[in-house]
């Protein structure tokens, strides 16, 4: 269903081969945010890393949450952070 594109060192696309049968997939930017504790954010990427779906490296540093927005997101008081990615994917 989904292919990943990863741009070569160039940036150039290593879009596959498309065939005359098939519509050519499209790729598609999707953007990750991760938002939590620190530590449940750096398990969360690295669980994503170990299925193979984003290096840790591509992932920006985590950048604190300011309190007015993190209650929306958490009532428990821990200290709230965000980790954003940005992935292409191919739509088919």
């Amino acid at each position: 269903m989904f292919e990943y594109l990863e741009p070569d060192a160039n940036g150039a696309s290593n879009l596959p081969p498309s065939s005359r049968s098939t519509p050519p997939a499209r790729p598609e930017r999707v953007r990750h945010m991760l938002y939590g504790s620190l530590a449940g954010i750096d398990r969360t990427i690295k669980i994503l890393h170990a299925h193979g779906y984003a290096d840790p490296n591509d992932w920006s540093d985590p950048i604190p949450v300011p309190p007015s927005a993190a209650e929306t997101w958490s009532s428990s008081g821990v200290e709230m952070w965000m980790a954003i990615l940005t992935k292409t994917v191919l739509i088919e």
